[in-house]
């Protein structure tokens, strides 16, 4: 498989791995395939992930969290920026891979892939070449 091909199955893999668990914290994925199934489960889990965080701050760190998936999905849905929104996904996704060790155990984050997607995270940053992104078609014009 080449080089092209396999950013582009990154970029959409983490995009929908992203764009999944946002759906689900909203109640899109019915109850038999959801983790949190809606928002106030969804901020019991944020909770649990972050016992330090005082409860007045409980809110606006899963907003921030729910918008960077948002926002680093669509990024590198479009391949704008991709080295540096892939980036910040690994940033984010070894983020919440340590809170979920240190909080719950090594089990979960293994068990979900988070330290692999991570790890996708980062291969994509180092892929250099270019296919399919917005970039190219920004730097042509």
């Amino acid at each position: 498989m080449n080089s092209k091909l396999v950013k582009l199955f990154l970029r959409l893999a983490i995009s929908a791995g992203f764009l999944s668990a946002v759906a689900d914290r909203f109640g899109f994925w019915s109850k038999e395939n959801s983790a949190w199934g809606n928002w106030e489960n969804f901020l019991a889990y944020t909770k649990v992930l972050n016992p330090l965080v005082p409860e007045s701050l409980l809110e606006p760190v899963a907003i921030i969290a729910t918008a960077l998936e948002i926002i680093f999905a669509v990024f590198l849905l479009a391949g704008f920026k991709t080295e540096l929104f892939a980036k910040l996904s690994g940033y984010l996704l070894l983020l919440f891979g340590l809170s979920m060790t240190f909080t719950i155990g090594i089990k979960a984050p293994l068990d979900y892939s988070v330290f692999t997607g991570a790890a996708a995270c980062f291969a994509l940053s180092v892929l250099k070449e270019k296919y399919l992104e917005i970039d190219t078609l920004i730097a042509k014009n």
